[in-house]
């Protein structure tokens, strides 16, 4: 499919909810890292749509039921973009395959990889999170590093130029987790606080604007939080107390707070209480 063009044409959003629906059905990715006993590295698992090499497996035909990607046997973490997927291996170093048309893969080029290969210049990472054309890394030392796409800043350098080798987020230390959404970045410090920084045309920043961001804000009102989820324009995040807030587009009441009302700070999603993990989709939430 074509080039990002879905941060400009958001407000359209309303009148072509099902066409896009339908879209990004048809584009979805699944993706699981198979252990290779009850614990440790494992051999990724692909299978939908394979247009861009997405799937790892050396082609770029669709798989109906899930293979291996090739060459990738000691992954510990997986993350999946519009049509890219990383992979965080054993050694702490970062591998990518799929679409590349924005530098997503980090390798220096614009070229789709249908395997895995590595980022270059990237070495003890311990977690991965992707948006849709941009990827991200969080290293040991608690610095975060982005590449790809960055026509919102998403890549929070300061900048607004794509980048196809990692550049650090800038201001950005002390981080214990990362989320990427569609345009925008989140990352948890461990002070408890939450930055975000890219696309805020919804409020998806939470520092109570709408303006967008090229380096991290700190979203308000929040302490104590120890997990994060970037939906399509909304974000939501988990507390230390088992409560969830949220914040952004609400056209579908993906915050949860009983209205269609977008909101540019966290609200709290009444009625759950003892929450474990939270996950943001395009247009929904959801709490265990």
């Amino acid at each position: 499919m074509g080039g990002p063009g879905p941060i400009s044409e958001d407000r359209g959003l309303r009148t072509r909810s099902f066409l896009l629906a339908a879209l990004v059905a048809a584009l979805v990715l699944s993706i699981a890292a198979v252990p290779a006993g009850a614990a440790g590295p494992g051999t990724p698992r692909t299978w939908g749509s394979n247009s861009f090499g997405e799937l790892g497996s050396g082609g770029t035909a669709n798989r109906f039921d899930p293979g291996p990607v090739a060459g990738l046997d000691d992954a510990t973490e997986l993350a999946g973009g519009r049509e890219h997927v990383i992979a965080l291996r054993a050694d702490g170093s970062v591998w990518t395959w799929g679409s590349n048309q924005y530098g997503q893969q980090g390798n220096g080029s614009s070229a789709n990889r249908p395997t895995p290969g590595p980022v270059t210049g990237l070495a003890g990472a311990v977690q991965v999170a992707a948006g849709h054309y941009h990827s991200m890394a969080l290293l040991g030392d608690g610095t975060v590093r982005t590449w790809g796409m960055n026509s919102q800043g998403q890549l929070g350098d300061g900048t607004k130029t794509k980048r196809s080798r990692p550049v650090q987020v800038r201001n950005l230390t002390g981080v214990t987790s990362i989320a990427g959404a569609r345009g925008h970045s989140l990352a948890i410090r461990s002070d408890g606080s939450l930055w975000a920084w890219g696309y805020n045309a919804f409020g998806e920043l939470g520092d109570g604007t709408t303006t967008s961001r090229t380096t991290p804000v700190r979203v308000t009102g929040l302490a104590g939080v120890v997990q994060v989820a970037g939906g399509r324009d909304h974000s939501l995040t988990l507390l230390g107390d088992g409560t969830v807030r949220a914040w952004g587009a609400n056209t579908y009441g993906q915050l949860g707070d009983g209205t269609t009302t977008r909101r540019t700070s966290p609200v709290t999603v009444p009625g759950l209480s003892g929450v474990e993990t939270v996950t943001a989709g395009r247009a929904y939430s959801a709490a265990l």
